[in-house]
């Protein structure tokens, strides 16, 4: 049996990266699933099980009408995970404020919309799942470590992601007596398409190396290890876990490291 069994799940940004790999494990686990990203196909297509709908999460008319279409055709929706955003910034003296909008709308904005409509039914339909049986649907979004701390350069992107996580919060609050649990995923620095769209560039390999030493396991994340995380919060697992921003970061947030486990021999 799967841990998601008899479940239906959508996965927004779903086409690439975390998202996709939240998409094949959740379809792994027994869910019937639902990818929803911007693009108007996957570049690498999906598991033929998994329906794939072209959704703008900062479009309301299209977000309300894609989970319309999730209930018509399944009668509920249980699992959301909300991957969808964009990697933009910089110093604010060098933003240009049409930048700082779009980060904005997309990352912020776009979580308040799917977290709406999913609210929305979750509200509608009756709770079946959970140690006692009352819960309605779990929401999970994907925030970050620079949702949580500060970065250099990281203005919009850092703004819009601490947004999320204290909007994951109010969440929890408004809806949890009645059944919908919400959370928060802060990933560290993820070896995604996103990651590489920011950090590829030439001259940036030294700041990659830097990137990757400030986690404490000494490395990147991979994007299944975030879908792992995504799984156990919407599998009963985590049936008392809600209004939690869970860094999932290799130790990206627990500290530094200034070069004295070196001289103790545990480098």
């Amino acid at each position: 049996m799967g841990r998601l069994d008899a479940r239906i799940a959508v996965v927004t940004g779903g086409a690439s990266g975390i998202g996709r790999a939240t998409v094949e494990r959740f379809l792994a686990e027994g869910a019937t699933v639902e990818s929803w990203d911007i693009a108007a196909s996957p570049a690498v297509p999906l598991p033929a099980e998994v329906v794939y709908r072209q959704i703008d999460v900062t479009d309301e008319d299209t977000v309300k009408a894609g989970f319309a279409a999730v209930v018509e055709a399944n009668g509920r929706v249980d699992c959301v995970v909300h991957a969808a955003g964009i990697a933009s910034g910089g110093p604010v003296n060098m933003l240009e404020t049409a930048e700082w909008d779009r980060v904005i709308n997309i990352n912020l904005k776009g979580t308040f919309l799917v977290d709406k409509y999913a609210a929305i039914a979750m509200l509608e339909q009756e709770p079946l799942f959970g140690v006692d049986g009352a819960q309605r649907g779990s929401i999970v979004n994907l925030a970050s470590v620079e949702g949580l701390i500060g970065t250099e350069g990281g203005s919009a992107y850092n703004a819009s992601k601490g947004g999320v996580v204290i909007l994951t919060k109010n969440l929890a609050i408004d809806y949890g007596r009645r059944g919908i649990r919400v959370n928060a995923i802060c990933p560290g620095f993820i070896d995604t398409p996103l990651l590489s769209g920011v950090f590829g560039m030439p001259g940036m390999e030294e700041v990659m190396k830097d990137i990757a030493s400030s986690h404490q396991l000494g490395r990147l994340g991979r994007a299944e290890e975030i879908a792992s995380v995504a799984l156990f919060l919407c599998s009963d697992d985590a049936s008392f876990v809600t209004g939690v921003a869970l860094p999932v970061d290799g130790g990206y947030t627990a500290g530094h490291r200034h070069g004295i486990s070196e001289l103790l021999g545990l480098a």
